[in-house]
């Protein structure tokens, strides 16, 4: 008999709804310049959220490189631009710029990296903007950031 109600009680807390946030997400890239999402949605109950880049395609990251870079929207031309001029050595990204909220370094095929920010930097009232900083890549490699109400 204790068995059993042991049994029950633990299905019972398995079959509870989980809370949780999840405060991570994976984008793909791959070499016909797309990311797999035009949308990422933060919980704004996470403290830190990961992106997590893969590159699922075959060419190098010198040929066909991705990165993911955290702006507003406002920002997003300025810091592509200023990321040019960066060069593949900073991962087309100016580290000092502080209109770059969070970004990853530049992977090729079967490569894959990560950022986790801090999301108490983010606002409700703004609009986000992740983009891929390769040259050429921003205008197409594009989508929105926002936090969930």
């Amino acid at each position: 008999m204790l068995v059993k109600a042991t049994f029950a009680a633990l299905l019972s807390v398995m079959t509870l709804p989980a809370f949780a946030a999840d405060c991570a997400v994976t984008v793909e890239s791959n070499d016909a310049m797309q990311f797999n999402t035009k949308e990422i949605v933060i919980d704004k109950t996470c403290k830190d959220f990961t992106v997590k880049l893969l590159h699922v395609g075959k060419l190098p990251a010198a040929a066909m490189g991705h990165n993911w870079v955290l702006t507003k929207e406002a920002d997003k031309q300025a810091v592509a631009t200023e990321g040019m001029k960066a060069g593949a050595a900073k991962d087309y990204v100016d580290d000092a710029d502080p209109r770059v909220l969070a970004h990853t370094k530049v992977i090729g095929g079967g490569e894959e990296t990560s950022v986790t920010f801090d999301v108490s930097k983010l606002s409700a009232d703004e609009k986000y903007n992740f983009f891929c900083s390769f040259p050429g890549h921003y205008a197409i490699m594009h989508g929105v950031v926002k936090l969930s109400d």
